[in-house]
């Protein structure tokens, strides 16, 4: 951390305790509110409360609000993240406190889990009927891993990300992955999903697909799955994401090819009956995007009441470049002709 000798002092200061470090070191696998810290460090509301307030004003976590529900998550700084990182890496795991720890952490997921399991069953019988139209999920999934490549990036944003599939797929790409959905029963489920996936580098929040509570300018990757149909106004999405694609950053969407399947709308509450390449380009092209690619995903069987689901990618037009004057760090520069 790039930071004064003074600031370097309060920073341990505010981790040099037994409960904060606990805190950090539950933090660092995932997003827990304070009920969750208090029930898994066996202290009181304003004792976790204060410690989580001195957190917060070093800058080693943060915090954000989900309905009536606070969440906490280390800082998305990545110097600070590191800086946790390091400080609870040499915490013994057979210690009997840190133990403890995890087997009510655990508790707390399994909750989540069981959550999650009852919101899947009230609504499996809708989102099957939808499946039974296309291919398999795994077939689109298997086709975006071969798109994004295998080789790493920095950071990752799924909007409307509804039970979190996506950053659980790409985990292994990203150093932080970062999901946003209006439905606080589909993060409980993204939660238990990334959760029981082992996933501690993604974190899921409530937002609104064209307000995103996010940085500008940020994400290497930015994924819409399934989202688009939902909206009155899917251009507006999608010149939201664009500004928070990062220079050269991809923009990713799934969606269904233009179709004729009223009911959908009248029961499913679908916005839009599926969209054209050309729609979807002018609309990356008006967001300053380019459209590099599109697959098609034809449905098995010949009925009629089939769906072609479609994949785009496009791509920031911005670029960037090595600056020798600035110890070769990165910069932007503007569209390419």
């Amino acid at each position: 951390m790039d930071v004064s000798l003074d600031t370097m002092v309060d920073t341990l200061k505010a981790a040099a305790e037994s409960s904060r470090l606990r805190i950090l070191a539950l933090l660092s696998r995932g997003d827990l509110t304070v009920s969750d810290l208090t029930e898994i460090l066996n202290q009181s509301q304003p004792r976790v409360s204060r410690h989580l307030k001195l957190l917060l004003e070093a800058g080693l976590i943060g915090r954000y609000q989900e309905g009536s529900w606070a969440f906490f998550r280390l800082s998305d700084s990545d110097a600070a993240r590191e800086f946790v990182v390091g400080l609870i890496a040499g915490i013994r795991s057979i210690d009997p406190q840190v133990e403890r720890d995890l087997e009510r952490l655990s508790a707390v997921k399994r909750k989540r889990q069981e959550r999650a399991a009852e919101y899947f069953s009230e609504n499996a019988a809708s989102w099957d009927e939808i499946r039974s139209l296309h291919v398999p999920d795994r077939a689109v999934e298997s086709a975006l891993l071969a798109l994004v490549g295998k080789r790493p990036f920095q950071s990752m944003l799924d909007l409307g990300t509804g039970t979190g599939r996506l950053l659980e797929i790409f985990a292994p790409l990203y150093r932080r992955g970062v999901g946003i959905d209006m439905s606080r029963e589909m993060l409980t489920v993204a939660r238990a999903n990334l959760d029981k996936a082992g996933v501690t580098n993604a974190q899921v929040r409530q937002g609104d697909i064209f307000a995103p509570p996010v940085e500008r300018d940020a994400f290497d990757l930015v994924t819409i799955h399934q989202v688009l149909h939902y909206l009155d106004d899917p251009a507006r999405a999608i010149r939201e994401a664009a500004r928070l694609l990062r220079p050269s950053g991809r923009l990713v969407i799934v969606d269904f090819a233009a179709h004729t399947l009223e009911f959908l709308r009248d029961d499913h509450a679908h916005q839009r009956l599926g969209f054209s390449d050309r729609q979807i380009g002018e609309w990356l092209n008006e967001a300053g995007l380019d459209l590099e690619t599109s697959q098609d995903f034809e449905p098995r069987g010949n009925s009629e009441a089939k769906l072609t689901v479609k994949l785009w990618l496009g791509r920031d037009r911005r670029l960037l470049i090595a600056d020798p004057s600035n110890g070769n760090q990165s910069i932007k520069i503007g569209e390419v002709a």
